[in-house]
């Protein structure tokens, strides 16, 4: 029974002490108490006075006993020598009679109401972990940690480490069995077979089918959009699809999901027959939500470039019949300059203008200007119309496969659809009774040409245009999918909601009664007002400039924050001595200070016994993360380094779910380090994107020409901390708008850190944005590059805000955020407890529903709040130009680190791309946590030295620091030993003179 999960670290610290106990621990657990002296005195020799006393103080602290009763730290004998007048000298001799020792035990576990781990407390114990397991699927070392927390609540004494993680693994394997078993028993014969199909190979097939579904289509063409709807069509043939799996934890079945995907067919088809037909009956569901996102994705893709192409398209024709129209239209400009000079008589008119050009020039000069020029306002209609004959290629069988549904703003969309499926196999079908609320004004001159016809071409792409948009904005989804599914669905609501409703206002800090949150908001944006008002005359960097009939502010921009001469001195001080590494040390000495490759585990979640793994695990992210390939890395002549042991070690522990654990450790750290703590305490962040060309044939990718150029591209949307740590990073095709992401970063990262506040650039502001953050209890702090377009609200109609009276004319409707505010609450709550992805959600209150709304008006309060103070303390806004300045600064670290293939990225798939940009994320982090130790040793070392250190030079230091990291050539994986037990490097001779002398570690 597998029972490896247990890492060295926690069987190090499992029920012994781990270092000294800290000051307040020593007061807590090691003060004996005048019951503690009464159990202690009748112990007739110093050595069993002291011995008893360290049992009993031993158990309290760490909830078990020890093997060896004297395995623990000097300072705690000290403690108890003191307290009990005894010496130190005479413990040994406590080793001498095993019985006694055993008799102490049975007395203190009867003295502290202990029981132990025998009967009732492993049956109770069984219990609970039962009802862990179906709740969820925690780790087994997870389980493990809070099965010991539990022991230790209970006072039950810790058995041994190998006895509590074989329970673990009993009952987990009882529970994999029981799942599997009645996942197994819910397939019918029909079923069964199908899915044992998928692992047998075919003669003329070098792929299984399982293998042929598993590949994500990457074609972006009606063909490929074909293909993958076809995909589509033969996952739900085989027939699983409506199966309830409800009661199935979901992250059981998304660890069960990972693991077939990445397996190969003949592991899987060697399973037990109930776990693999369980595995394959998840995966597939898995599959088919997956090959859904796949056909939309491939249909967003298409129509796009369809537009484009049709736009490039109508602009080369257009510029080919210039020549004719100029010609035309200066023509009729010699015809007009007669009629409008007044010299010549209207009744010359004619004969000096046929005089200029004949009759038969000028009429086809009229045809000419009429047939090339156009009255259309918008010319997107008429570039999607040359694009019909590509459309048609997938239409059937998007209609066919595909079905749509949507709120009530999607029903033109949804009833469109429905009319262009009725069509299908007819040869002449009629147009008469099309539903017209699908065309927007832009597009029905091209739909309706005449008074009762329909141009079915026309028709066509408008309903597929408005599809597009509708997609987008989630008023139209797709009920089996994952990421175009309807986001409502997954909303608390009915006795869900009730049960938990004050639960969640506690935890949001928000009350049931709107009138009461906006009295509150109202007192505090009008006092807000009132001290702006009050202190803008005397505020140079603002002015209120009268522009048409209305005020605007103007802000002047922030000047350069000049470099003292003491914080130059220091920087050379602290930057000179940093010593050169090369990244695969520098990953490798964070490894051994932090265990932090300790948190790549297999896939399947097992352990492994597998020798060097960090080492491989070290050469995998340095691959990844300088995007040079594993070939780059490995050494067929080392055993942990070869490509065949690291291309293993890629795929199966190489995920995002590793990588988050992998970076939390990091964080936490860099939080540890003193220097940190002049730099912030975490409570701070910004957001912004890095961008990458993907050069490959991808659906993961989007067009921009801005930073894509003529290729298409995707966007490392990182979140930087304070503390210069990445404590989260989201992938996305293209350039997905900022606030889409801001609050999903936010809520999803799974770090110690808890920021409360963030920044960002312009395009992460919007009013709905800012109403979430208030919601969720976070400040939305963004750079605004466009503040004197901005509009001022107000709640109070009738105040007088003096110069500011006319910038706060826009009144907010309150009655609209009352009337709404208990769903403002569930939706609120949803997100704080995951029901809902934040961003699905985003895309869903932009609109003109209800929720929308309320949430933008209640945005707006909090939006004006925000601007107030923005341009009436200079200190903020400078404080949130620092904090971007620190997130472009790990963008720069991280193009630095990511230099092979010219920086794009050439994955072809999602996980590829996400768990590429995942390990870079995490590498930069790994040089930014060196960075800071060694700063924070150089500082300690200078102040040790005499030298004057200013807290506010030290504050503005930085570790992003690049240049002494080697990323190039090649590539050594050894550690001296006293690296790989955690020592620093000796620093770095200065080379300029009167900077100190060569300092050591």
């Amino acid at each position: 029974m597998p029972v490896e999960f247990l890492s060295d670290e926690q069987a190090a610290r499992y029920g012994r002490y781990t270092g000294d106990p800290s000051p307040e621990q020593l007061d807590r657990y090691f003060h004996l108490s005048d019951s503690d002296h009464a159990l202690i005195l009748p112990r007739r020799r110093d050595h069993n006075k002291l011995g008893f006393a360290l049992q009993l103080c031993t158990l309290r602290f760490l909830g078990g006993f020890l093997t060896n009763p004297l395995d623990v730290p000097e300072s705690v004998v000290r403690t108890l020598a003191t307290q009990l007048g005894v010496t130190t000298a005479t413990l040994p001799a406590y080793l001498g009679r095993e019985p006694t020792r055993h008799e102490h035990q049975r007395l203190i576990r009867q003295a502290l109401d202990y029981s132990d781990f025998e009967g009732p407390e492993v049956f109770s114990l069984i219990r609970w972990l039962y009802a862990q397991l179906e709740l969820g699927d925690p780790r087994p070392s997870v389980l493990f940690d809070l099965a010991t927390a539990r022991l230790v609540r209970r006072k039950v004494v810790l058995p041994g480490a190998s006895t509590l993680a074989r329970l673990i693994s009993r009952v987990r394997e009882r529970t994999s069995t029981a799942l599997w078993r009645t996942l197994s028993q819910q397939l019918s014969q029909d079923q069964t077979l199908a899915l044992e199909a998928l692992l047998v190979r075919p003669e003329d097939d070098p792929l299984t089918p399982l293998e042929r579904l598993r590949a994500t289509p990457t074609r972006t063409t009606a063909a490929g959009l074909v293909a993958a709807l076809e995909r589509l069509q033969a996952i739900r043939a085989l027939g699983v699809g409506n199966l309830d799996l409800s009661h199935v934890p979901r992250a059981r079945l998304e660890a069960t999901n990972r693991y077939v995907q990445n397996a190969w067919a003949q592991t899987i088809a060697r399973l037990s027959p109930e776990r693999r037909l369980a595995s394959l009956l998840s995966f597939v569901q898995y599959l088919e939500r997956r090959a859904t996102d796949d056909a939309l994705d491939i249909l967003d893709l298409l129509l796009t470039e369809l537009a484009l192409q049709g736009e490039k398209t109508r602009r080369e024709q257009r510029l080919r019949t210039l020549r004719d129209l100029d010609q035309a239209a200066l023509k009729l400009r010699e015809v007009t300059l007669v009629l409008l000079n007044r010299e010549v008589s209207d009744d010359q008119v004619r004969r000096v203008a046929f005089d200029l050009v004949d009759e038969a020039a000028l009429r086809a000069a009229a045809t000419t200007v009429g047939d090339m020029a156009s009255e259309d306002d918008a010319p997107e209609p008429e570039a999607w119309l040359s694009r019909y004959h590509t459309v048609r290629r997938f239409l059937p069988t998007l209609l066919r496969t595909l079905v749509f549904e949507g709120t009530p703003a999607g029903r033109p969309v949804l009833e469109g659809l429905r009319f262009l499926a009725s069509l299908e196999g007819k040869r002449q079908p009629s147009l008469k009774g099309a539903p017209q609320a699908v065309v927007p004004k832009a597009w029905r001159g091209r739909v309706f040409p005449g008074r009762g016809e329909v141009a079915r071409p026309a028709y066509t792409l408008c309903v597929l245009h408005g599809l597009q948009q509708a997609l987008k904005r989630r008023e139209v989804f797709v009920s089996r999918s994952e990421r175009y599914g309807d986001p409502r669905s997954q909303l608390l609501r009915g006795d869900e909601w009730q049960a938990i409703k004050d639960d969640v206002c506690r935890g949001l800090g928000r009350v049931h009664d709107p009138e009461i949150e906006l009295t509150l908001l109202g007192t505090e944006l009008d006092l807000t007002y009132r001290q702006v008002a009050e202190r803008l005359p005397g505020n140079t960097f603002v002015r209120l400039e009268r522009v048409g009939d209305h005020d605007r502010l103007s802000l002047s921009p922030l000047e350069a924050q000049p470099d003292s001469p003491s914080l130059i001195h220091l920087r050379s001080l602290v930057t000179a001595p940093l010593p050169n590494i090369d990244l695969p040390e520098l990953l490798l000495e964070e490894h051994a200070r932090t265990g932090f490759l300790d948190a790549f585990t297999h896939v399947s979640e097992g352990g492994t016994r597998m020798g060097g793994l960090a080492i491989s695990m070290c050469a995998v992210l340095v691959a990844q993360a300088c995007n040079i390939g594993l070939g780059a890395v490995a050494q067929p002549h080392v055993p942990a380094l070869t490509l065949s042991r690291l291309s293993w070690v890629q795929q199966n522990y190489l995920r995002n779910e590793t990588i988050v654990a992998a970076n939390a450790r990091l964080v936490e750290a860099q939080s540890r380090i003193p220097l940190v703590e002049a730099w912030g305490g975490g409570e701070v962040a910004s957001a912004d994107g890095l961008r990458f060309v993907v050069p490959v044939k991808t659906i993961n990718a989007r067009p921009n020409s801005k930073y894509f150029g003529a290729e298409r591209g995707i966007t490392y949307y990182n979140f930087t901390s304070d503390q210069f740590t990445g404590f989260h990073g989201i992938t996305v095709p293209g350039t997905l708008r900022d606030s889409l992401l801001i609050l999903a970063g936010l809520l999803e990262q799974q770090t110690h850190l808890d920021p409360r506040e963030i920044m960002s650039d312009t395009a992460g502001s919007s009013d709905v944005v800012f109403g979430l953050f208030y919601l969720l209890g976070y400040r939305f702090s963004p750079r605004l590059a466009d503040l004197a377009d901005l509009r001022y609200w107000r709640l109070d109609r009738e105040a007088d805000y003096g110069v500011l009276q006319d910038l706060s004319r826009h009144k907010i409707d309150a009655r609209l955020i009352a009337r709404n505010w208990d769903d403002l609450l569930r939706l609120a709550g949803s997100l704080k407890l995951g029901k809902v992805g934040a961003l699905d959600v985003m895309r869903t209150l932009g609109r003109s529903a209800s929720l929308g709304r309320a949430l933008a008006e209640l945005g707006r309060i909090e939006k004006t709040l925000y601007l107030l103070h923005y341009v009436d303390d200079e200190a903020y806004r400078r404080r949130i130009l620092v904090q971007l300045n620190r997130g472009e600064g790990r963008h720069n670290v991280a193009r630095w680190v990511f230099h092979g293939r010219r920086g794009e990225v050439r994955q072809k798939y999602r996980e590829g791309q996400e768990d590429q940009l995942g390990a870079l994320g995490l590498v930069v982090n790994a040089i930014v946590l060196w960075n800071t130790r060694y700063l924070d040793a150089i500082l300690n070392h200078l102040r040790d030295s005499g030298t004057t250190v200013l807290a506010e030079d030290a504050a503005r230091l930085s570790p992003l620091l690049f240049e002494h990291v080697n990323v190039l050539g090649r590539y050594h994986f050894e550690l001296s030993p006293s690296l790989a037990h955690g020592a620093l490097r000796p620093f770095s001779q200065p080379d300029r003179p009167g900077e100190g002398a060569l300092l050591e570690a």
